[in-house]
């Protein structure tokens, strides 16, 4: 499953960091994170980094799967 997630504000590139598989980019006033996420305890691991870093999760969402050609 590939998920993104959008984050309130600009993350620093330390707080980035402290999600080392997933890939992101800054938009206005947001932080979208985007990437392969493995199973539902994986999911909630996410989430409890994200609240335990004080980030504001705005939107989250399963993006549909690419094709394999």
């Amino acid at each position: 499953m590939r998920y993104e997630i959008r984050v309130e504000g600009h993350m620093s590139e330390t707080l980035t960091k402290a999600f080392p598989e997933l890939g992101h980019v800054k938009m206005a006033g947001q932080t979208v994170l985007f990437g392969p996420v493995v199973d539902d305890a994986h999911l909630y691991g996410l989430l409890a980094r994200f609240q335990s870093l004080g980030l504001r999760v705005l939107e989250m969402r399963q993006l549909p799967e690419g094709r394999a050609d």
